[in-house]
């Protein structure tokens, strides 16, 4: 009999070198996406799928995530004071969003070790795993589904993403069996971090799990794998081929919009697609961004106009003209005459290459 998913964990212990020097003294996790920090938005989407009970996995110099989510009795009252309501409705939105629990990871031994870090809360119930880089646009649940996933066939469920081919490496691949479900895959293998010609498939783990509870007993004895850490994506192998006692391992295949706030161009990209879906924002950005664009479009049209004269470099042999000798009358005539007929031809052939 499978138990219901109560309690929702977190990694969050990372450096962030990506984005340094921004990090050097806060946390990647509270980067603003638009105007509330991406931790905030990952810790929503598990309040949102109904796990309020919520562990941090943090580090060294993260006290800012604890502070986030704790009471500022300070500005609580200046902004009461000043009868700013609204401001302090957001204020108190993430003091009471969740039941907050944290925990040092202590050395970092990669994603794995931190999850094992979560046993003595966790217990013996599957639990929700939710990576502190991931941030999945509310209007596209995920979440919710791999819950709903996990009870339905008292397994280990994993988010799976299409990627190309060619971005393969950069994730987990799992090697997967289809299901009477169209969502739902069977994952009979996973590796971590393939090189294209060795990956099972361009199904890519990304950062949602639901993991039962026996995960634990494999992680503990788990040897650590690539970069001297000690995977996940190994020990989800290990629950792939285990007997099916365990429940083995599903992917739900998520089609949806996801942003990876650890990439600084998504971490952009997120910024601006979301703040372009609010009404109080997208009204005003999207048409600045449309002119934006448009500018810069137009910028960049004198450096494609620049190179025309190259296509008009017949028009060179004028300086020949200059002398008045019998000679230059047949130039112009020899010289010209080649260029107006090559030069619609490449026109012609414009269109038909962008067809």
């Amino acid at each position: 009999m499978s138990s219901y998913v109560t309690k929702a964990v977190i990694p969050a212990a990372g450096l962030g070198t990506r984005f340094l020097p921004a990090t050097k003294a806060m946390p990647k996790e509270m980067l603003p996406v638009v105007d509330k920090p991406a931790i905030q938005y990952v810790v929503e989407e598990a309040v949102g799928a109904g796990l309020h009970d919520v562990l941090l996995v943090t580090g060294r110099n993260k006290n800012a995530l604890e502070n986030h989510f704790d009471r500022n009795t300070e500005l609580e009252d200046t902004l009461a004071r000043k009868g700013d309501l609204d401001r302090l409705e957001k204020v108190n939105q993430s003091t009471a969003l969740a039941d907050m629990h944290y925990v040092r990871q202590g050395d970092p031994k990669g994603l794995g070790h931190a999850v094992l870090r979560a046993k003595m809360h966790i217990g013996h119930e599957p639990f929700a795993v939710l990576l502190g880089d991931d941030i999945i646009d509310a209007r596209d649940p995920l979440l919710s589904r791999m819950l709903e996933v996990q009870q339905q066939l008292n397994t280990t469920v994993v988010a799976l993403l299409e990627v190309d081919p060619s971005q393969i490496h950069l994730y987990g691949a799992a090697a997967v069996v289809e299901t009477d479900e169209d969502d739902v895959v069977r994952i009979t293998g996973l590796v971590e971090k393939p090189d294209r010609a060795s990956a099972p498939s361009n199904y890519a783990v990304i950062g949602r799990y639901v993991l039962r509870p026996e995960i634990f007993d494999i992680l503990e004895k788990t040897e650590p794998g690539k970069g001297g850490e000690i995977q996940l994506t190994d020990a989800l192998q290990g629950l792939a081929t285990a007997p099916d006692w365990t429940g083995g391992v599903h992917g739900v295949v998520f089609s949806g919009r996801r942003y990876d706030t650890g990439d600084r161009l998504d971490y952009i990209k997120a910024i601006v697609q979301l703040a372009a879906a609010r009404d109080d924002l997208g009204k005003d950005l999207v048409p600045w961004l449309r002119e934006f664009t448009a500018a810069e479009g137009a910028q960049d049209a004198p450096a494609v106009d620049a190179q025309a004269p190259n296509a008009q470099a017949p028009a060179a042999p004028a300086k020949p003209a200059v002398p008045v000798k019998p000679a230059a009358p047949p130039e112009p005539a020899v010289a010209t005459a080649p260029a107006a007929d090559r030069s619609p031809r490449k026109r012609d052939l414009v269109p038909v290459a962008g067809a």
